[in-house]
């Protein structure tokens, strides 16, 4: 039986959180990662194809990890996001930092032909969203995105990037923009532009935390508009960025994405603090049977 897949980016360094890689960190009971609980979550919405974009080094110690516990009809690749991965005629040979998400979806296109939901690795999202985007893209065949509330998604040890979005009346996006540092100021959110500008934020504003529901169409654009990336490229920190590939699209008039508000409880691995939360949530979901202990029997 052929269903969507689930894309779950896991190659970025993590450079804000120190001491060990955030993505395989364990944080359930039996030192389940946070990507199981997305793999567990999406294969109850029906999704039976899994893709990990890593980094090469990191091979034998996810296969040895996920080895003899996905269920037997789950499809499980790996697929590698490298700096060097750029079209010909390009030659950056000082660029160290991967070149962002757009560029790690990219690196699925040729094993990716059907509708997909791109998810972080260390990022939980909660079981419903995973339901609600995968009948999207079944029912409607077309894009779509996580609407989660901003308040929900701040972190108290740090400041936190978003893509901050404003809908329509029909829930359809208008803009995205993605916000850097973002912090809770009383009442309000702040945060900064990549231009350097600081903006202040409802907490009440739709965010995206890249749980995006994508048609195979993707790629093309994803190639076009990375080439445009490189041609234009003067600051070698710089990302090819999904929320600004979507915000490209979508003020162009070339595709609709609707926005998917959830009340899910959204929690992550930006800052090493950020763990304890973390593990006490999942063990919370443990004890109230959301999960089995072990996830994975």
């Amino acid at each position: 039986m052929k269903t969507n897949t689930l894309i779950i980016m896991a190659a970025g360094f993590g450079s804000r959180y120190k001491g060990g890689t955030k993505q395989t960190t364990g944080v359930g009971p039996s030192s389940e990662w946070i990507m199981d609980y997305s793999i567990y979550d999406a294969y109850q919405a029906g999704i039976r194809k899994v893709v990990i974009i890593i980094r090469e080094e990191l091979t034998d110690f996810m296969k040895e990890h996920f080895e003899n516990r996905l269920p037997a009809d789950l499809e499980l690749q790996f697929v590698y996001q490298d700096v060097r991965m750029i079209p010909d005629g390009f030659d950056f040979p000082e660029r160290i930092k991967p070149w962002g998400t757009g560029h790690a979806i990219l690196c699925c296109k040729d094993i990716v032909k059907e509708p997909f939901i791109v998810v972080n690795a260390d990022d939980y999202y909660g079981s419903e969203i995973f339901h609600k985007t995968n009948r999207f893209l079944e029912e409607e065949q077309n894009f779509c995105m996580a609407g989660f509330f901003l308040k929900n998604t701040l972190s108290e040890n740090g400041g936190v990037n978003r893509g901050i979005c404003q809908v329509d009346s029909d829930m359809n996006l208008v803009s995205i923009k993605e916000t850097f540092q973002i912090e809770q100021k009383e009442n309000e959110a702040v945060g900064t532009l990549s231009s350097g500008e600081i903006v202040h934020m409802d907490l009440d504003s739709y965010c995206s935390l890249n749980l995006w529901g994508f048609m195979p169409t993707i790629f093309e654009t994803l190639e076009s508009q990375f080439q445009q990336f490189l041609s234009e490229l003067k600051d070698m920190e710089e990302e090819f960025l999904l929320p600004n590939i979507v915000q490209n699209l979508v003020s162009q008039n070339k595709v609709t994405v609707k926005v998917l508000p959830t009340d899910d409880e959204w929690f992550g691995m930006t800052y090493q603090e950020d763990r304890v939360l973390v593990e006490h949530k999942i063990a919370s979901y443990c004890e109230k049977g959301k999960y089995p202990v072990p996830l994975w029997k």
